[in-house]
């Protein structure tokens, strides 16, 4: 019995160390933060927007920006946390780059960047080497935005606004899916944020319905967020239209983070709910673009 107990002890202990070592990255007034799992001890690391943690929580990529005169540079870049040291990827033909996406296995990052006046979506090293281009654009056709992994690394998942596409490390397209035909009176923008569940068999989408705001502080489409199973092409909603949620992302296979705002509030604050709609709780205020280590 004694043995019994110490092994559950030893099990609990290992889970709690497990969850305190995961931490939540977000911007807020155009800096990197990140806080502990439950929203506690924020703390700034960088001067930048678009964070995106490392999978094993160790460093944080996001886009640095320099301003100069009129015009600005954007260059991914990558902090290690424990050091402090920041390295910006100048191997990259353009000053125009965003929306960095780590690998589940950490060795590459997925990002926009604009070359000749078009978008496009390549894969860099963290430390700056072995850039290439995965999917050229077009002039003639929409950008593809919100790049992400799938879990297993073969491929990623990008939108174009009217289309869901999953594509090969080749570029090709492996599966797509019209928006307006899975969630009815629904679209997407190019802020529309998709993430992948752990287990690689949901997408969290965040849509923009065609539904009335009926809030006098806010000029747009009602913000909401979907799970999206690949396998039956089954959407659910999240989030109820009397909660305006957009930019999710998974914590687990059961549980997201978001952002969200209130009539009463000027900014947004992430916030944490069951993809059941339960359980939700407010954890940082003023914040933007939530990301978390697995």
């Amino acid at each position: 019995m004694e043995f019994r107990l110490g092994l559950a002890c030893l099990l609990s202990s290992a889970a709690l160390a497990a969850a305190a070592d995961r931490h939540i990255v977000f911007e807020r007034d155009q800096a990197v933060w990140i806080a502990n799992l439950d929203g506690t001890a924020e703390k700034k690391v960088a001067d930048g927007i678009f964070p995106a943690i490392s999978p094993d929580g160790t460093r944080v990529a996001f886009t640095s920006v320099t301003e100069s005169g009129t015009s600005s540079t954007r260059q991914i870049a990558v902090i290690d946390l424990a050091t402090n040291r920041v390295n910006r990827l100048k191997d990259v033909p353009t000053d125009n780059s965003y929306y960095p996406s780590w690998s589940p296995d950490g060795t590459r990052l997925l990002f926009t960047l604009r070359v000749h006046e078009v978008w496009d979506l390549a894969l860099i090293k963290p430390d700056g080497s072995e850039f290439r281009t995965l999917k050229k654009g077009s002039p003639d056709r929409v950008t593809f935005y919100s790049p992400c992994w799938a879990p297993d690394g073969k491929s990623i998942f990008c939108q174009d606004m009217t289309t869901v596409f999953q594509l090969g490390l080749d570029g090709a397209v492996i599966n797509q899916w019209n928006v307006e035909k899975v969630i009815p009176n629904g679209n997407m923008s190019g802020d529309g944020r998709i993430n992948v569940s752990p287990d690689g068999k949901l997408l969290l989408l965040s849509i923009d319905m065609g539904e009335e705001a009926n809030r006098k502080n806010w000029d747009g489409p009602v913000p909401a967020l979907w799970t999206f199973e690949m396998a039956t092409q089954k959407a659910v909603r999240v989030t109820p239209a009397s909660l305006f949620g957009w930019d999710g992302c998974w914590m687990d296979d059961e549980n997201i983070l978001f952002l969200s705002q209130t009539a009463n509030e000027t900014t947004a604050s992430i916030n944490r709910i069951s993809i059941t709609g339960r359980n939700f709780k407010r954890l940082i205020g003023n914040a933007r673009m939530p990301g978390v280590s697995p």
